[in-house]
This record gives C-alpha cells, sequence and structure tokens, in this order.
C-alpha cells in the first residue's frame, strides 16, 4: 500500500479513504463478518421484497411501507459496503469528487428517509388500534404513495445542501480522508475554508428532520399504549401489542444505535478514532440485516408468504 505522504501529492480532484488509520493490520479479518452481514442483508431484503411483490394477499398499505423500508436499507448497504470491501480486500482507497458527494448525499439523506419512513408506519399502527374502524378509509393505497412521495421530497431537499456545500469548498493539497466513507466532517475538515456554516447546516438540518420523527413516534405509541390499557376483552391487548411489537423494537433498536454514535462522536477525544468509524459502518449493515428477519419472525403474514415462496422454488 501506498505511503499517506504519496497521496498528499495527488492533484485534488479525488479523494484517498484511510480506513482504521491505527488497526489497518486487522482490516482483513474485519471484512469477513461484514461481508457476511452484507450477503444477509442483500439476502433477507431481497426475500422480503419479492415475497411481498408475489403474495397477493400481502398486497395492503402496511406491507407497502415495509416494502419502502427495506428499498431504503438496500440502498444504503449498496451505498457503503462494497467500497469498504474494496477498500478491504483490494485497497481500492481512492474515490472521485463526484462519488464521494454522492455518497455523502445518500447517506445523509436515506437515513432521514428511513427515520420518517419509521414514523408513518407508526401513524399506520396509531390508526389501526386507536381508530380501527375506520383503517380502511384512512391508510390506502393512495395514503401510502403520497407518503411515499413526501418522504422522499422531504429528506432528499433537506439533505441536498449538505453535500452542496461540502463540494463548493476549496480543497487546498490534503485528500486524506481517514474515515471508510464520505462523510460530511471527515470530507469538510480536509478544506482550507471556513465549515462553521457547513457543520451548522448538517446538525439543525439533522436534528430537526430526526427529531420531528422521534416527537411524532414516541405521541403514536403513547396514543398506542394509552388504547391498549383501556382494552377489556380477553387477549385484546395482547394481540394489539404483537402487531406493534416488531415495529417497535426495530425503532428502538435505530434509535439506540444512532445515538450511541452521536455520543462516541462528542467524546472522540476520549474514545479511540476508529471505535466512530467502525459504529458508522454498522449503522449501515446491521439494521438493514435485522429489519428483515425481525419482521419474518414476528409477522404471521410475511412467515407464510416465505414459506410459499420457498415451496414454489
Amino acid at each position: 500500500m501506498a505511503s499517506p505522504s504519496n497521496y498528499s501529492t495527488a492533484p485534488v480532484f479525488e479523494f484517498f479513504l484511510i480506513c482504521f488509520p491505527n488497526y489497518q493490520s486487522w482490516q482483513h479479518w474485519l471484512s469477513l463478518p461484514l461481508s457476511l452481514l452484507f450477503i444477509l442483508a442483500m439476502g433477507a431484503n431481497g426475500i422480503l421484497l419479492i415475497t411481498i411483490r408475489l403474495d397477493a394477499s400481502l398486497h395492503e398499505p402496511m406491507y407497502y411501507l415495509l416494502s419502502l423500508l427495506s428499498l431504503l436499507d438496500v440502498v444504503l448497504c449498496l451505498t457503503v459496503i462494497p467500497k469498504v470491501l474494496a477498500i478491504f480486500w483490494f485497497e481500492l482507497r481512492s474515490i472521485s469528487f463526484f462519488a464521494c458527494f454522492l455518497q455523502m448525499f445518500i447517506m445523509n439523506s436515506f437515513l432521514t428517509m428511513e427515520s420518517c419512513t419509521f414514523m408513518v408506519m407508526a401513524y399506520d399502527r396509531y390508526v389501526a388500534i386507536c381508530h380501527p374502524l375506520r383503517y380502511p378509509s384512512i391508510i390506502t393505497d393512495q395514503f401510502v404513495a403520497r407518503a411515499a412521495i413526501f418522504v422522499v421530497a422531504r429528506n432528499a431537499l433537506f439533505s441536498l445542501p449538505v453535500p452542496i456545500l461540502s463540494s463548493r469548498l476549496r480543497y487546498c493539497a490534503e485528500n486524506i480522508i481517514k474515515n471508510c466513507i464520505c462523510t460530511n466532517l471527515s470530507v469538510s475538515k480536509l478544506s482550507c475554508d471556513d465549515i462553521t456554516f457547513n457543520r451548522l447546516y448538517q446538525f439543525v438540518a439533522g436534528w430537526t428532520l430526526l427529531g420531528s420523527d422521534l416527537i411524532l413516534i414516541v405521541l403514536s405509541y403513547s396514543f398506542i399504549l394509552r388504547a391498549v390499557l383501556r382494552l377489556k376483552a380477553e387477549g385484546a391487548a395482547a394481540k394489539a401489542l404483537s402487531t406493534c411489537g416488531s415495529h417497535f423494537f426495530l425503532i428502538l433498536f435505530f434509535s439506540t444505535v444512532l445515538l450511541v454514535l452521536v455520543i462516541t462522536n462528542l467524546a472522540r477525544k476520549r474514545i479511540p478514532p476508529d471505535v466512530p468509524i467502525l459504529l458508522n459502518i454498522l449503522h449501515h449493515l446491521i439494521p438493514p440485516a435485522l429489519n428483515p428477519i425481525v419482521y419474518g419472525v414476528r409477522t404471521k403474514e410475511i412467515k407464510q408468504g416465505i414459506l410459499k415462496l420457498l415451496r414454489r422454488l
């Protein structure tokens, strides 16, 4: 592998990604579990999408929303993990300006799209449990289509300035990114310009989008919990909670992983720099691998659909 000093002499029309600068010797060992998780994520989401597509009984709004979540997971995985594995296996560390900022845009926008999809799914469960008689008239295929447009448009528009602001900075000489992926802060701090506004915009936009989604999710589940506690029919409460169990578990995991990532970045002076890098990679890999498995195990209709699919093969 070429030394970092050689990288700095390259023309600044591309960047070089240096994964785990302090522990490059064990990158090849790390590639094995990452590869297995990547295959699991792609396979599980692929099976889930095919099952929902082919099983007519799953052509309902709730499963369309789940398909949207799987599509977002697949794109996030394909945006990050293949490049990371290429670095580990083949030392392909260079990435063009365009590819770097495109990756930055997809990571920022699709992460918030996933959060927004969880919010829409929470509303779907709220209507199903708190207003069951009105559910067919509120949660329709048209509602899902409008929700999908809202999820994509809102988060793409708010996330687009992040890579634009970063790409308009002047990169004088340094082009070595001490990360496996093109995060905004990892790239923009290489610039010789002031990046205060760049960092401020990402902070405000990110927490406005994610924070508003989290507040609405908490409100939805508060109303759901209140409605469930009022159910007096035997087994009604357990049945109602079971329809939300897998969804709530995935939201909790998504929020917990994100919170851990934020805390480690805030405390990066006390934590080895390679830890946030690893957590950032895992955040783009573990939820996509976990989401379809949890739904497949906990949702009876999906489990039956997968069994039907396997019988056809």
